[in-house]
């Protein structure tokens, strides 16, 4: 029974990478507001935003598993260096950002959760601590112990989020329709906008270069491995879509103000009102969940895409459409991977 039950979670545990990396503050802020905006009648949005990405993933998966190539690989052998060298500019300004955000939302998370001395200061010091603490464990833990670490965030993330949405007793008839009746509410022309952004913003993007990383952390490298790959896939993109329609759910029932992680704390504060300190305390523990295993998954998957970009920049010469060899898991002891890593876990610090 335990080798089975360990069985399964290997094979689900690149999919429950998928969930817990691509939902955080941004994530949860986007459902909220499209909730308070919109109601609960566009929820079949979310679900159609995380099917659409289960098949872009999904085929992505096919690819690698039959060629052995990343997207990356495939694309430098078919585009070649030129593309590759406007990928690593892209991906420059991209890790800056997201790593200033993701500190950043770590550490108003954090002063809300324990207050140190002003908001300003504390979300300096606590977002430096967290990005300290990811690039620990991400160094000397290695792929095991992200994985286990990413699966207890995403548990408390889930529990929370879904288990704050049930307490706040939504209408289930209109829950009901807005999963299956497809509408889109007019309001002042915003509508359509609103839906799209809750169909693109609920689940990352970067999760979907990161899963080819994943799956060779597992041993999946041949067409035998797909069926695992769709298992794990659309369990981790079913996750998404619930913490999707449960935020939307909360934001349809309780007042929201501010963005990111900001509207996070005040979501917060009004349970606080509703419920109680417990439910605050709660939920802040959710939502420190859902922005710190964001954080984690950045800085343990993105230096896999720099890393793999070098390798290929370097390897340009024999990077052609006939020269198909399959590649090695990127080594995550390199100098370009561990670079990057202690550069994106640093450099953005300076725009806290």
């Amino acid at each position: 029974m335990n080798d089975k039950r360990r069985g399964i979670l290997a094979m689900l545990g690149p999919g429950i990478l998928v969930a817990a990396t691509g939902v955080g503050a941004g994530d949860l802020a986007t459902g909220a507001l499209t909730g308070e905006k919109l109601g609960v009648a566009v929820l079949w949005a979310v679900v159609l935003g995380a099917g659409l990405k289960y098949l872009l993933n999904e085929g992505l998966a096919r690819w690698q598993l039959a060629t052995g190539d990343t997207l990356l690989e495939g694309a430098a052998r078919h585009l070649g260096a030129a593309a590759m060298w406007a990928f690593l500019a892209y991906l420059a300004v991209w890790s800056f950002l997201v790593g200033l955000a993701l500190m950043s939302a770590c550490g108003v998370t954090m002063h809300a959760i324990m207050p140190i001395g002003e908001a300003a200061e504390d979300k300096i010091l606590y977002g430096i601590l967290h990005s300290i603490v990811a690039v620990a464990l991400v160094h000397w833990g290695g792929y095991r112990l992200f994985e286990k670490l990413m699966s207890v965030c995403i548990a408390v993330m889930f529990i929370v989020v879904i288990a704050t949405a049930l307490a706040l007793r939504p209408a289930w008839s209109d829950v009901l329709g807005g999963l299956f009746v497809p509408t889109i509410p007019q309001m002042a022309g915003e509508g359509i906008q609103w839906t799209v952004a809750l169909m693109g913003g609920i689940g990352g993007t970067v999760t979907v270069l990161c899963y080819g990383y994943w799956i060779r952390e597992e041993g999946r490298t041949g067409a035998d491995d797909l069926t695992a790959c769709r298992v794990d896939l659309a369990a981790g993109y079913a996750m998404t879509a619930m913490f999707g329609v449960a935020m939307v759910v909360i934001g349809s029932r309780i007042d929201v103000e501010g963005g990111g992680s900001t509207l996070i704390v005040n979501l917060a504060n009004q349970l606080h009102n509703a419920f109680g300190p417990t439910a605050r305390w709660a939920f802040l523990a959710g939502a420190w969940g859902a922005v710190f295993s964001s954080l984690l998954g950045a800085w343990q998957s993105v230096p896999y895409i720099f890393a793999d970009l070098c390798s290929l920049i370097a390897e340009r010469s024999r990077m052609s459409a006939d020269a198909a060899t399959p590649r090695a898991a990127i080594d995550t002891a390199s100098p370009a991977y561990r670079g990057f890593l202690y550069a994106l876990a640093t450099v953005p610090m300076i725009g806290l």
